[in-house]
């Protein structure tokens, strides 16, 4: 069966109001993981304890009915411990492959920049290419495949810095951030009995879930909205406060997120809002800004928010002709 664009909606909503019954009043958190899930992307979510990132990631897992994994990365792990090992089976005189728990859907990387560089490339072949290669011997990924990496932007001592080449992974970076006072009121009338994660049900299948990634790839995006996301990341790189800009993959992942934010709201085609709205979600972890910057408390956001302010808007025609 042929899905239309507001067959994706509603399979959108279906996963939003679910995890709502667990993260409360973060819509447009909630929203960015969704637009991550139908790209087939990774989401970094940077923020302080106890604001429920973890409870995001299990929702989430939850609502698709996909197998969930949580990763507590410390400094002594080491990259066997998240990718597997090949363990010497002394019954069959043969190697066995052990999974690590890398070989879930939806993976919880806790604190990612706690593990040392080393265990942190461990998840470089399996955000990008979908597998893991242990011992010369490669092994798939199950499908769906999501990272959500976690790391407390307050804690400096014990942790790693991300590399550019594991940020630039990332498709999204979001923030949950603290709730109001009257969803935190919510939060604990939820909780005071029993916590709402283990009431939740699958909304979807996988199969399901499978044809609609593919499905929002369909979305149009128009020659002027194309070079609107392209003339945007190529200025990251000529900026003065910007020491390193973003890559063409970063391009490609605003493209994508687009396509999806589109489909989110019904629409089969892309707009420049949708650029403007994701510019900073899919670009921001991907830009190091120059130390006279920092100096001058001028980060990423602002740097793609002046941008943005600068750049022509493309008009014409962006809906595809029938």
């Amino acid at each position: 069966m042929e899905l239309k664009v507001v067959d994706i909606q509603s399979f959108a909503d279906r996963i939003l109001h679910n995890m709502e019954k667990v993260i409360v009043g973060k819509s447009e958190t909630l929203e960015m993981v969704v637009i991550g899930l139908l790209c087939q992307g990774h989401i970094l979510i940077d923020d302080v304890p106890g604001v429920g990132k973890t409870m995001l990631a299990r929702s989430l897992a939850r609502s698709i009915g996909g197998d969930f994994s949580r990763i507590q990365f410390t400094p002594d792990m080491l990259p066997s411990d998240v990718t597997g090992v090949s363990i010497f089976n002394q019954v069959n005189r043969m190697f066995e492959f052990r999974p690590g728990p890398i070989m879930a859907q939806i993976v919880l990387a806790d604190e990612i920049n706690r593990a040392t560089p080393k265990t942190q490339s461990a998840l470089l072949e399996a955000m990008e290419e979908r597998q893991v290669t242990v011992d010369g011997i490669t092994h798939p990924l199950p499908q769906p495949f999501m990272v959500m990496g976690t790391q407390n932007p307050i804690e400096y001592e014990g942790t790693f810095p991300l590399p550019e080449a594991q940020l630039d992974r990332f498709l999204l970076r979001v923030k949950l951030g603290y709730p109001s006072l009257t969803d935190e009121i919510r939060v604990l009338e939820i909780q005071q009995i029993r916590h709402p994660i283990y009431d939740i049900e699958a909304v979807i299948d996988i199969a399901e879930l499978l044809q609609v990634q593919e499905t929002v790839k369909s979305v149009y995006v128009s020659q002027g909205v194309k070079r609107y996301i392209v003339e945007l990341v190529r200025s990251t790189r000529e900026s003065n406060d910007i020491y390193l800009g973003s890559s063409p993959r970063g391009s490609l992942a605003l493209f994508r997120a687009t396509q999806a934010r589109a489909a989110l709201d019904g629409r089969d085609y892309v707009l420049p809002d949708d650029v403007k709205s994701l510019a900073e979600h899919v670009l921001s972890h991907r830009l190091i800004m120059e130390p006279a910057a920092r100096l001058r408390d001028i980060d990423a956001e602002l740097v793609i928010g002046d941008i943005l302010k600068m750049l022509p808007v493309p008009g014409g025609e962006l809906r595809q002709r029938v």
